[in-house]
């Protein structure tokens, strides 16, 4: 079991109006994109899953939401990184990130490393927008069906009550595919964090079972049942 240290250092109010923190911790504790800590304090009953939204050297801002009774001071015990994490070929070019869920948080992570090696991307959400770099392209969710085609690569974050309505997001018909390769992060809820297979997080995937807490939370879009 991988246990850390950490402390809240911050707390802030992103742009959604949801509390988020500056956890200071080890490099080692540092998740990927789409990979996630538990994290307990000392009066935790249930662990917390962080997810990456901004990473730096000491620590990370998480993506929203976390307890309201942290503040900062608040020591953790953080168990991870866990999960499978979000992997960009290096030949896509054409990056089109797609927030489904009330926050884009969990996708920033990408967008900084993407626009640094050159790459075009297009955030699609409507949820409201931290600050972003000025080459980003920021859309409603309306208009992904004109740049479905566009992209070489789409990354997702989506709920586990997102996936029946995700070819109409998309604006596919029955008959068309994704021509692009794709991963897709599950947020689920993950109240044993791997530790138990409880099953409270199981997802259908090609005619079996998986738990979006220990097989995902990023799986691949073509072998989701959508």
């Amino acid at each position: 079991m991988r246990l850390h240290s950490g402390q809240v250092t911050e707390i802030q109010l992103d742009s959604s109006r949801k509390l988020a923190a500056w956890i200071s911790c080890t490099p080692e504790a540092l998740p990927d994109p789409g990979q996630y800590l538990m994290a307990m304090d000392s009066d935790s009953i249930l662990p917390t899953p962080l997810f990456l939204g901004t990473r730096a050297d000491n620590g990370f801002l998480t993506a929203p939401a976390i307890p309201t009774g942290w503040t900062p001071g608040t020591r953790l015990q953080l168990h991870g990184p866990l999960g499978k994490g979000f992997h960009i070929p290096a030949s896509a070019l054409k990056l089109a990130f797609v927030a489904l869920t009330d926050t884009s948080a969990r996708l920033l992570s990408l967008i900084h490393p993407a626009l640094q090696e050159d790459r075009s991307v297009a955030l699609f959400t409507d949820t409201p927008l931290p600050p972003l770099p000025s080459d980003l392209e920021a859309h409603p969710l309306s208009a992904l069906p004109e740049f479905i085609f566009w992209a070489d690569f789409l990354a997702v974050d989506l709920s586990l009550q997102d996936l029946p309505r995700l070819r109409q997001t998309f604006g596919l018909t029955p008959q068309e595919h994704l021509t692009c390769q794709g991963q897709a992060l599950v947020f689920a809820p993950m109240p044993c964090g791997t530790l138990a297979d409880c099953g409270v997080c199981a997802l259908k995937v090609r005619n079996t079972w998986k738990l979006v807490c220990k097989d995902g939370p990023v799986f691949n879009l073509k072998d989701l049942e959508w």
